[in-house]
């Protein structure tokens, strides 16, 4: 019998690599021959970078690089074996974990790292980068990464701007010329699970602000200065992004990668699938588990589960989903092609005590299912 494990990680607890080992042992507990491989996956956000480097045998560089607030922090990126392709999570420069509660400050916060990590890959020579650009402290519409990269921010006094979405409102002219030249030859792919626009009651800022410190009046600044932004990209470099699907990802930086860098978005999970080539794993399946966090109706909007079950369907293979919950809206997956769910919380237990038993947790109930699509008829 031949198993592919295809899991996301388990956020704040276990990498998808630790989840897949935890179902193999449940699997092998049962069915010691059984013929087990491990795809650990990611959607474009945490897990990322490590998921692609273990399967084109990459590297991973570690950088100092300018945190959201501006101190230094250590990001790291990756090189994938062909040498020619990068992976970067805009979380390890500009993310919201790199920040303490307390000091949550959406009016400063800059993706300037994450330019810097852009900049890394392109001083290695690389052709294509993939940009994952979930989980940012930033609401800046990108503009701190263009100007890593060469891009200038003007003031009505051709001043340049301070770094931050707050001071955009008073941005008069972008200035192109400095531009990294070496950005004309090379691919940039953006992955994003969002399909929210920049501004407005969907936008960056209303949506996501409140979770990155935004007041009600912080929300409403950051909103104006991000419409005037876009106003001004679309005056000075005739692109108009104000309402592209994704545009309000990050904080905007999916809008300022498509207007400075032609950055193309996709689901996160289409674009690890491909570059692993995941299809070619169904051929001989008989079985895929997967799994992830939470499960809920979110999955179905491009999560780890969703892109797996897409593709097993194609090949009449079943899917069972092991996650460590199931919310409200995970029967939609069920038209997807996942067959069951599964959640590992086998008693009640609080979330802290649920995440510090989840590899246990995981082979256990992994090994409930294997023994109970082992059952025969007598």
């Amino acid at each position: 019998m031949k198993i592919i494990i295809a899991s996301d990680s388990y956020k704040g607890s276990l990498s998808s690599i630790d989840v897949s080992t935890s179902m193999k042992r449940g699997i092998l507990n049962v069915l010691p021959n059984a013929d087990v491989e491990c795809v650990p996956l990611a959607d474009g956000g945490e897990g990322t970078i490590d998921a692609l480097i273990a399967y084109t045998n990459g590297r991973i560089y570690s950088e100092r690089v300018k945190g959201p607030l501006g101190d230094l922090v250590h990001a790291k990126w990756g090189l994938l074996g062909d040498k020619k392709t990068a992976v970067i999570e805009m979380a390890e420069a500009s993310g919201l974990t790199l920040i303490n509660k307390e000091q949550l400050n959406p009016l400063k916060a800059t993706s300037y790292g994450t330019g810097q990590l852009i900049k890394k890959a392109l001083d290695q020579g690389c052709e294509k980068i993939i940009i994952g650009i979930g989980g940012s402290a930033t609401n800046d519409g990108g503009a701190g990464m263009a100007t890593a990269l060469g891009v200038k921010f003007l003031d009505v006094a051709q001043r340049e701007l301070p770094l931050g979405g707050e001071r955009l409102i008073d941005l008069e002219t972008i200035s192109m010329s400095d531009l990294d030249p070496r950005l004309r030859n090379v691919e940039i792919v953006v992955a994003c699970d969002v399909t929210n626009p920049l501004c407005g009651d969907s936008g960056a800022s209303v949506v996501f602000g409140p979770q990155k410190g935004a007041t009600p009046e912080m929300v409403n600044l950051l909103d104006s200065a991000l419409e005037h932004y876009a106003e001004k990209i679309k005056a000075d470099l005739s692109k108009d992004i104000m309402s592209v699907p994704g545009s309000g990802a990050a904080g905007g930086l999916g809008a300022g990668l498509m207007a400075f860098l032609n950055g193309s978005l996709q689901l996160g999970i289409d674009i690890i699938l491909e570059q692993i080539h995941f299809e070619s794993y169904l051929m001989d399946a008989d079985l895929i588990i997967t799994g992830e966090g939470k499960t809920d109706r979110q999955t179905s909007f491009g999560k780890v589960p969703m892109g797996v079950a897409i593709r097993a369907k194609k090949y009449g293979v079943p899917v069972v989903c092991i996650s460590g919950s199931l919310e409200q809206g995970y029967e939609d997956l069920y038209e997807q092609g996942i067959s069951a769910f599964f959640s590992i919380v086998n008693s009640p237990m609080h979330l802290q005590a649920a995440m510090k038993q989840a590899d246990h947790l995981i082979e256990s109930t992994t090994e409930n299912v294997i023994r109970l699509m082992s059952v025969k008829k007598s």
